[in-house]
């Protein structure tokens, strides 16, 4: 069997995390066993359509590096692949529905189909279509399409039936047929519903594997339905577990249900996001391994899958994050940390800033935290600096300092961080609170990259500049 999946986005917003998961796992299946990735836009949904989201689409999937094989852009044998340019085919297949019987034509108004539902309601029963016009005479259904009366198309589900398949994921599935409603087909706008025309889709383009999100479950029964009506053969299910917050809630907003373009705006490796994707679900030897898109090919197997819905943890988005930032040269990470720095970032001793940040970057965008003193006008908060110098020793320790530094004939770090640390050994002073108040001092924060490799990289009257505000201050 040639694999050949597809990612379907609808352009209703700028899809998050957890989609594009999705169209991951499908795509490392799709390059795993040779086969094809193709993207089709379904807007059949008019009324949702949000402007320029299909591009943003499109960018999510190529920052991550999840190129198609066919698509609107890169063409296919099988297009048109944005589903408002498909609205004749999907007629004609609801037609033949009509002649076979296994379809009909409904007028009801939105008024009396919420009626319906409210009094179904009311006796405890399942909302669904009451079949009122089911049996509609081929006269009477011409004379009201005559009329103008808009209506819909809709499946007659069969009765009473136990439709079943085998997940790839979730394993053997079975739902009646009794509790499916005679779905939309054809909407009165003339575009088809989701669950008809995915089928329609999906059959034509010779989908081998539907893997998405499990929240689709309960349409896969309409859609085997579908397929059978057709006499098409049915392609293999596979249905993702779905991503849960912290608190097992489904993934919101408040637990980080943002684009892969709001993670890379905040500092996120695409690497890094990748890495962290693919572990929400699927089940690796070592779950921790920093693995790049070329070694996931090689090693994913659907199968690994599991069941079990995953949690979203941003600690371990930040963990990826860390190591592949790691894993960079220090030419690398200087261009990719560039469009986080303000315009006027003094670029003197950039790479050895780099190199010494590197170890301490959860996301690019600490780089310009942990270097602010390199802008000679740069300020720690006086709060704090008050705060460290409550202790007349650290106060008695910086004047020292700032002794050594004056007089030192070489301006390097071994040589400083030698002098002082024997000041500090030879007056037994608290080495570590006088450390912390010269890093906030001189380097702005408390944490910093080292303390006497950064320092060296700003010039000796601005560190002894700075000591002295500081002293003056108490």
């Amino acid at each position: 069997m040639t694999v050949r999946v597809r990612f379907a986005p609808s352009p209703t917003g700028i899809p998050h995390i957890g989609n594009t998961r999705t169209a991951l796992f499908n795509w490392l299946f799709a390059k795993h066993n040779h086969g094809k990735f193709i993207i089709r836009i379904e807007d059949t949904d008019r009324k949702r359509l949000v402007a320029n989201s299909q591009a943003k689409i499109m960018e999510i999937l190529d920052t991550v590096g999840l190129r198609e094989d066919e698509s609107f852009r890169v063409g296919g044998d099988y297009g048109p692949y944005i589903q408002s340019q498909r609205l004749d085919l999907y007629r004609k297949y609801a037609d033949q529905l009509i002649d076979q019987g296994q379809a009909y034509y409904c007028f009801c108004s939105p008024e009396r189909l919420t009626q319906v539902r409210k009094q179904q309601q009311k006796q405890g029963l399942m909302p669904k279509y009451d079949r009122h016009c089911l049996n509609l005479t081929k006269t009477d259904t011409k004379q009201k399409i005559k009329q103008g009366l808009p209506y819909v198309i809709r499946l007659k589900i069969p009765d009473e039936l136990d439709i079943s398949w085998n997940d790839l994921i979730q394993g053997p599935v079975t739902i009646n047929s009794q509790n499916l409603d005679d779905q939309v087909l054809i909407k009165s706008d003339g575009y088809p519903t989701y669950n008809f025309a995915v089928v329609i889709d999906d059959y034509l383009m010779k989908i081998s594997h539907v893997l998405r999100g499990a929240e689709f479950i309960s349409s896969t029964p309409k859609h085997i339905i579908l397929y059978k009506a057709f006499g098409w053969p049915v392609p293999i299910f596979g249905h993702f577990p779905i991503i849960l917050g912290p608190d097992k809630a489904k993934l919101s907003k408040r637990h980080g249900a943002k684009s892969v373009l709001d993670y890379v705006a905040e500092g996120y490796l695409p690497e890094a996001l990748v890495n962290f994707m693919v572990f929400l679900g699927w089940h690796y030897q070592d779950n921790s391994a920093v693995l790049s898109l070329k070694q996931l090919i090689d090693l994913f197997d659907i199968t690994k899958v599991r069941k079990t819905n995953p949690i979203f943890d941003i600690s371990k988005l930040n963990y990826f994050n860390k190591e592949h930032i790691k894993s960079l040269t220090i030419g690398q990470l200087s261009q990719k940390i560039k469009p986080f720095l303000p315009h006027d970032y003094p670029e003197t001793n950039l790479a050895k800033l780099v190199g010494l940040c590197q170890p301490r970057m959860v996301t690019l965008k600490d780089f310009f935290l942990l270097t602010k003193f390199v802008y000679p006008t740069a300020k720690p908060d006086p709060a704090e600096v008050k705060k460290r110098l409550k202790d007349p020793i650290v106060i008695k320790a910086l004047v020292k300092i700032r002794e050594i530094i004056s007089q030192t004939d070489k301006w390097e770090p071994q040589t400083i961080e030698e002098n002082v640390q024997k000041l500090i050994t030879d007056h037994n002073w608290p080495k570590g609170k006088i450390y912390m108040a010269l890093r906030l001092i001189v380097l702005i924060r408390p944490v910093t990259p080292p303390l006497f490799e950064s320092m060296t990289l700003l010039s000796r009257q601005i560190v002894i500049q700075r000591i002295s505000q500081a002293l003056k201050a108490v």
